[in-house]
């Protein structure tokens, strides 16, 4: 072989060695970043996963809340309430007799449908348990939610529930006036409306993607926890059973894959239901301390859902519309995070 075919062949040789480590560097330039290894000794214990919560009118047992005096879940702020009076004085039904009546749903339409009786005893309202006895019933249907107002087809199964079950228990229930309730819901559902804040930031990546366990870590850093739904990551508020504070989300497919590792990742949204959460958590500047921080650390930047860069100066404009947002709810009794709101913003 001459010098020449020997040079030819050595060239070729660095020649297709560079090629196969600008592949190499390509792939692994563009591959998904990886979750990097807790230092021993500094990984944190399990964190909790996201709470279940539950609410007047689910099929669902209620979390029960430490408190010094039970109310009744239902307000007339946001409910119909009938009356249900025993027949006759003196008379008592046991829990378990009213358990027994009860309708199989709690729901009238879309909306959230419950009874509770009188507890004598701690002379509070409360569900039916077993075990006790109540000296009269309330039922309850919601005026509003956000499927909209309480319509006359569903006040008309709240009265047919509600009278079976007194039928049932031997007594006569009391309905406010059908059309004065249906106005009231419809009026309840325009303010809710117009005031149902839900703010969604996205932070999209500028080069490289992201593993899900490279956006869980990094989301972990800042008190995320793992939700119930695959792809979903939740911060939790400071009281237990409380809704989440933000809401973190990603692709489901990718959470769920065979090999997570290999999934990428390009955008994960950032949401807030602003009704849902106690102004007292300051929520809309947690979330942009999140949204600046997870860009930061993974090297994406903050847009809306329309692919447009937010703006401190944007943020500032949103953040004074919510103060504003939060005032009116409480000016109505329907502060952000009280039982009320989360109920009717549902």
């Amino acid at each position: 072989m001459s010098n020449l075919q020997i040079g030819l062949a050595i060239a070729g040789g660095v020649v297709l060695a560079a090629v196969v480590a600008h592949g190499a560097w390509n792939s692994r330039r563009n591959a998904p970043r990886q979750a990097l290894p807790e230092p021993a000794g500094d990984s944190p214990a399990a964190p909790p996963r996201e709470p279940v919560l539950s609410d007047f009118g689910h099929d669902t047992q209620p979390i029960t809340m430490p408190s010094v005096a039970r109310r009744s879940a239902m307000d007339s702020l946001i409910d119909v309430i009938a009356t249900v009076a025993l027949d006759g004085p003196g008379t008592l039904v046991s829990g378990e007799a009213a358990i027994a009546a009860m309708p199989p749903t709690r729901r009238a339409g879309s909306k959230p449908y419950a009874i509770e009786g009188y507890n004598l005893s701690t002379q509070t309202w409360e569900a039916p348990v077993a075990g006790r006895r109540y000296g009269g019933f309330q039922a309850g249907v919601q005026l509003a939610n956000r499927s909209g107002a309480l319509n006359e087809i569903e006040y008309s199964e709240f009265v047919v529930k509600t009278q079976a079950f007194a039928d049932a228990i031997n007594a006569t229930p009391e309905f406010p006036e059908m059309l004065e309730e249906v106005a009231r819901a419809r009026e309840l559902d325009q303010f809710a409306s117009a005031h149902d804040a839900q703010l969604g930031f996205t932070i999209r990546a500028r080069n490289a993607s992201w593993s899900p366990g490279y956006v869980q870590q990094s989301a972990a850093r800042l008190g995320f926890v793992a939700g119930v739904i695959p792809g979903r990551l939740v911060l939790p508020a400071s009281h237990e059973g409380m809704a989440p504070v933000l809401v973190l989300g990603f692709d489901t497919q990718a959470a769920l894959a065979e090999d997570p590792a290999q999934s990428a990742i390009r955008d994960v949204s950032l949401h807030l239901d602003v009704a849902q959460v106690d102004r007292g958590e300051s929520p809309f500047e947690r979330m942009r301390e999140v949204a600046t921080s997870l860009a930061h650390t993974m090297d994406g930047v903050v847009t809306d859902d329309n692919g447009q860069v937010l703006t401190a100066q944007t943020m500032d404009v949103i953040g004074t519309e919510l103060q504003s947002l939060y005032d009116t709810l409480e000016r109505r009794d329907l502060a952000a995070g009280s039982m009320l709101a989360r109920r009717l913003f549902a």
